[in-house]
């Protein structure tokens, strides 16, 4: 049993944070958690643990083993031991296999959702819940303006992305904290969060509070609030586009009806053509459009593009030509 009292702000605000996407979903419904042994997961854990009885909500701790460091098991046992307190009987430990192709943080990430999904089908869950803050948030809205991101980027993390729930999006990092100590729950300090080699970490520990010294408090809430703003209008941009998109041949389109559109929205479409010709998903950036985009509003005769996937792009008798090698035929 819980020591949970009245005197419990911080973990109430997220008992209520939870309570908002438990009552959206059915009776028995199976829920995942993703637990790191974090403050974050463990305190979402917590909450999401004394809110289930109240919604017959079936909750599985799915815990991940990144196996990054000499006592990654031992890390996931001491995660373990905690929920056990917390009361979990249903704990599924994943091992991780990260392979580091494209940094370390983002490889991890991608080996993580690997075993967030062997969970996934598993158990076959309804929802599948995640501990990012506000904090989160904010560190990766202030990223994406250092990449020169675009709208879709700098909108940050979506609340609801597909199975994914993130119930503390517009909760502090010092309030999970504070609920893990509220149920005298231990959590674990991952020391690549205070490695200053991730620029994650620099932006965590050095650029926030400088800007929030400088300009003042509240910059944290600032930057969540414009993420949210930005992912608003980043889905009506998207939507929009989509509609556009729809009526077109992706492999061949007028350039015509391209050079009509606000430059927004064509690129959007553009990069719709790309992905469904073949590119990876993921893979376009601005800078590979931008000799696309030429072939519309800069057309000198210009060649053909090559982009990630094989795909090659050109303009034919005013026509933007999207083409991709066969299976097994070499590219030329």
């Amino acid at each position: 049993m819980l020591p949970v009292s009245v005197k419990t702000p911080a973990l109430l605000e997220l008992r209520k944070a939870v309570r908002i996407w438990f009552e959206k979903l059915e009776p028995n419904s199976k829920v995942g958690i993703g637990v790191s042994g974090g403050a974050d997961s463990l305190a979402l854990a917590a909450a999401s643990r004394l809110e289930a009885d109240n919604f017959a909500i079936d909750l599985v701790a799915v815990i991940v083993d990144h196996g990054l460091q000499e006592n990654s098991t031992e890390i996931a046992e001491f995660a373990k031991k905690q929920l056990t307190k917390l009361g979990f009987k249903d704990i599924f430990i994943g091992r991780a296999n990260v392979q580091i192709t494209d940094g370390l943080e983002a490889s991890a990430r991608r080996a993580r959702y690997q075993v967030f999904q062997q969970a996934i089908e598993t158990y076959s869950f309804n929802s599948f819940l995640l501990g990012h803050t506000k904090n989160d948030q904010a560190e990766g809205v202030l990223l994406g303006l250092a990449r020169g991101s675009g709208t879709k980027s700098l909108s940050g993390m979506q609340e609801i992305s597909g199975i994914f729930t993130r119930p503390l999006l517009a909760i502090e990092r010092a309030t999970t904290e504070a609920a893990c100590r509220e149920v005298n729950i231990e959590y674990w300090i991952d020391p690549h969060n205070s490695n200053k080699e991730f620029t994650r970490v620099r932006v965590r520990e050095n650029i926030l509070p400088l800007i929030e010294n400088e300009i003042g408090p509240g910059v944290i809430d600032a930057l969540a609030r414009s993420a949210k703003i930005l992912r608003e209008d980043a889905t009506a941009l998207d939507e929009w586009a989509k509609s556009i998109f729809s009526q077109v041949d992706p492999l061949d389109i007028e350039i015509s009806l391209l050079a009509d559109l606000p430059i927004a929205i064509r690129s959007r479409v553009l990069r719709l053509a790309i992905y469904a010709a073949g590119a990876p998903a993921g893979s376009i950036s601005a800078a590979h459009l931008e000799p696309i985009e030429a072939f519309v509003s800069d057309w000198r005769g210009q060649g053909h593009t090559s982009l990630p996937g094989g795909v090659k792009v050109c303009r034919i008798s005013g026509r933007l030509s999207l083409s991709k090698p066969q299976p097994n035929q070499p590219e030329k």
